[in-house]
């Protein structure tokens, strides 16, 4: 699975940004998909992530009410909608996926995911 993520770019705080994720050598509709960021001296940490099904999602704390992970299996994309970005959130975003039988598990670490993407960068003024 190969995974090509866009939609980053140059924002100011208060803004928002819709993130998108391609995928593309199969279809991910048995994937779990997620998003992570890593920002500049800091470890990847993960931001959203949505269960194959769609059943399930999970977020950090600090996005929970901002930002939404959705996915259309038709077109096999994964998206992020953040609103109300904040200076702090400058960082690469990574989409990644987790082949899985289950229809509700979204793994919340960056060792339960098997393909990561090149990552897109969100930059936040203040």
């Amino acid at each position: 699975v190969q995974l090509q993520a866009s939609g980053g770019g140059l924002v100011q705080a208060g803004d928002s940004l819709r993130l998108s994720c391609k995928a593309s050598g199969r279809t991910v509709s048995g994937y779990a998909l997620a998003w992570f960021r890593q920002a500049p001296g800091k470890e990847r940490e993960f931001v959203a992530g949505i269960s194959r099904g769609g059943v399930s999602t999970a977020y950090h704390d600090s996005v929970k009410d901002r930002f939404t992970i959705s996915r259309d299996n038709t077109k096999n994309t994964v998206y992020l909608q953040m609103d109300s970005l904040q200076p702090e959130e400058t960082a690469v975003y990574y989409c990644t996926a987790k082949s899985t039988i289950y229809p509700t598990y979204v793994p919340p670490t960056v060792a339960g995911y098997d393909y990561w993407g090149q990552g897109t960068l969100v930059t936040v003024s203040s």
